[in-house]
């Protein structure tokens, strides 16, 4: 039995640009650097944030039936608005590819429930606010893994899930449509074994550190060492 996710306070999005990396490996992805202060202080991170009031604008109905589309098309808002703000790229809406949707944990401050999209980036020259970031980098998903076994790089568990999936995964066309095709996956968080593994819901131990080595289902972060292990099974 799984446990049910805590309401989350409020809604965020974030958008993973790519692009085609010059040695047709895996596409590049933009990250920025985020000031030593504020929310993630100091991590590196896709470009994201708060769904604001006016990203609803237009979208009277708040029906149960009519929520799910209105939240959607405020969350895709909500993504190219934080990307111009913070890169200076324009995207359409309708470009964006839903990949995930992370459920905070009960001890998050601040508890968003975060839509990730993914994107082709759009052809124009990144300008970072300097109210947002301190730099900007296009890197590859196994370099930015590198760099952050090597203390070099600071992720947070969805930035770090998110570059892990991207590691071999074809050009920007194919992770588009595989995004597409799969449609975004559900992460739904609990932090254990003294908030050192992220458990994911399906895994034994989602509920109870004391079952942590027991047979069963596996989805999970351990951050007990660097390099982190990520490890996912079907129950």
């Amino acid at each position: 039995m799984t446990n049910q996710a805590p309401a989350a306070d409020g809604l965020a999005a974030t958008v993973v640009l790519l692009r085609a990396s010059t040695d047709a490996g895996a596409p590049e992805v933009l990250m920025l650097e985020r000031p030593d202060r504020g929310s993630f202080a100091g991590a590196w991170v896709f470009p994201g944030g708060s769904v604001d009031p006016e990203d609803y604008a237009g979208s009277a109905d708040v029906s149960a039936g009519a929520r799910e589309t209105r939240d959607d098309e405020a969350l895709r808002r909500a993504a190219a608005r934080e990307t111009l703000e913070e890169t200076g790229l324009v995207l359409a809406e309708s470009d964006l590819v839903a990949l995930a949707r992370w459920h905070p944990p009960v001890q998050a401050p601040k508890r968003l429930l975060t839509s990730f999209f993914a994107a082709e980036a759009p052809v124009g020259d990144v300008v970072v606010s300097p109210h947002e970031a301190v730099g900007y980098e296009w890197i590859s998903p196994s370099d930015a893994l590198e760099r952050h076994a090597a203390e070099e790089m600071l992720l947070y568990p969805p930035t770090w899930v998110t570059l892990h999936a991207l590691v071999g995964a074809g050009g920007v066309d194919d992770v588009l449509e595989a995004a597409r095709t799969r449609g975004p996956q559900e992460f739904a968080a609990r932090f254990g074994v003294g908030g050192k593994v992220v458990f994911w819901d399906g895994d034994v131990a989602y509920a109870d550190d004391a079952v942590l080595d027991d047979e069963g289902g596996r989805h999970r972060l351990d951050m007990r060492a660097r390099p982190w292990t990520y490890t996912r099974t079907s129950g």
